[in-house]
Formats: C-alpha cells, sequence, structure tokens
C-alpha cells in the first residue's frame, strides 16, 4: 500500500488522547474507512485519520473559558514545539491554496457551461424560426391546392354517379373482411 496505516495506539500517542477515545471515533466511520490489519488489529488510513482528527479537535474545543485562556498563554511556547500544530498549519495553508485552485476551475466551468448554454439557445431559435417558415409554406401550398381545384373543370352528370358508385364499391369491399373474421364458436350462427 502507498500510504501509512496507523494503529489506533499510535494515533492516539500521537494526538495526545487515550486509546479509547479513538476507538470510539474509529467505530462511527463509514465501514468502507474501517481497515483490519491480517492479525486482526484496527488500522487507520489517511482520509479516516483526519476524519478522527477533526471530531477529536471538535470534543476538546469544549473546554471551559478559563482553559481557553490559560492555553492561549501557552500557545505561542507550543506552537513552535508542537508537530501537531505546525502539521495543522501547514494543512490549513494547503487547504486554502487547494480551495483557490477549485474556485477558479469551477468559474471556468461555469463560464463554458454559459457558452454552451447561450450556443444552445441560438440553435433552439434557429430551429424554431424554420419550423415557422416551413409551416408558412405549407399553408401557402394548401392554399395552391385549394386554388387549383377549385379551378378544375366540373365533371359531368354520368361520371359523378360512376364515382359515387366507386367509393360505395370500395367502402362494401373494407366491409368485408370485418364481417368474415368469426372465431371458431360462431361459425354455427
Amino acid at each position: 500500500m502507498s500510504e501509512k496505516l496507523k494503529t489506533i495506539k499510535e494515533l492516539a500517542d500521537e494526538l495526545s488522547v487515550t486509546k479509547q477515545n479513538i476507538q470510539y471515533h474509529y467505530q462511527r466511520l463509514p465501514k468502507e474507512l474501517q481497515l483490519k490489519s491480517s492479525n486482526g488489529s484496527n488500522l487507520i488510513n489517511s482520509k479516516a485519520e483526519k476524519i478522527i482528527l477533526g471530531k477529536v479537535e471538535s470534543g476538546s474545543k469544549s473546554n471551559t473559558k478559563d482553559q481557553q485562556i490559560s492555553s492561549k498563554e501557552n500557545f505561542e511556547d507550543e506552537k513552535l514545539d508542537n508537530p501537531f500544530i505546525n502539521r495543522l498549519i501547514k494543512e490549513v495553508e494547503y487547504l486554502k491554496i487547494d480551495k483557490d485552485k477549485i474556485i477558479s476551475t469551477k468559474d471556468q466551468q461555469i463560464s463554458s457551461k454559459d457558452q454552451q448554454i447561450e450556443k444552445l439557445t441560438n440553435l433552439l431559435d434557429q430551429q424554431q424560426r424554420l419550423a415557422l417558415q416551413d409551416k408558412k409554406l405549407l399553408e401557402e401550398y394548401k392554399e395552391e391546392i385549394n386554388e387549383l381545384k377549385s379551378l378544375m373543370v366540373p365533371v359531368r352528370e354520368d361520371e359523378k354517379e360512376s364515382v359515387a358508385r366507386k367509393s360505395n364499391d370500395i367502402d362494401k369491399i373494407k366491409e368485408e373482411p370485418k364481417k368474415k373474421n368469426k372465431k371458431w364458436w360462431q361459425l354455427w350462427k
């Protein structure tokens, strides 16, 4: 494995808290972050360590006012000597830089999405214009067809009767298959 795994005891010693405190927070981690070694001991990866570190810190923030005042007085001295605090300071600086990078990439993504939206809006507008033009053309063609129909030569009387007979014959032919589609139990009717 490429990352450094720690046991609960090692992390408790590093953070200067009890093993039980670390065990308590470890048990409340998501199952995918709870690792076991081959001998059955609990292991903590860097991601789980950060989560536990945040919970341990938030638990220690519930100190009384007097303890906070005395810790502020000693903070400057401990700041230089305590590797834990130095590590936290470095991590905060890294996160600030990382936050700026993330914000700039998100701004770039948003601007590209804005451009895409603008292009899609233009395409939609063009499509609607073309559809409107097509609709107008169809209406013009329908009007032309109607005009041409009205200009046709009137049909003679005997031709009208034959056309009517042919249309009746076509209707009868269409109805015949409907009558022939009887089920087997309807054959004796």
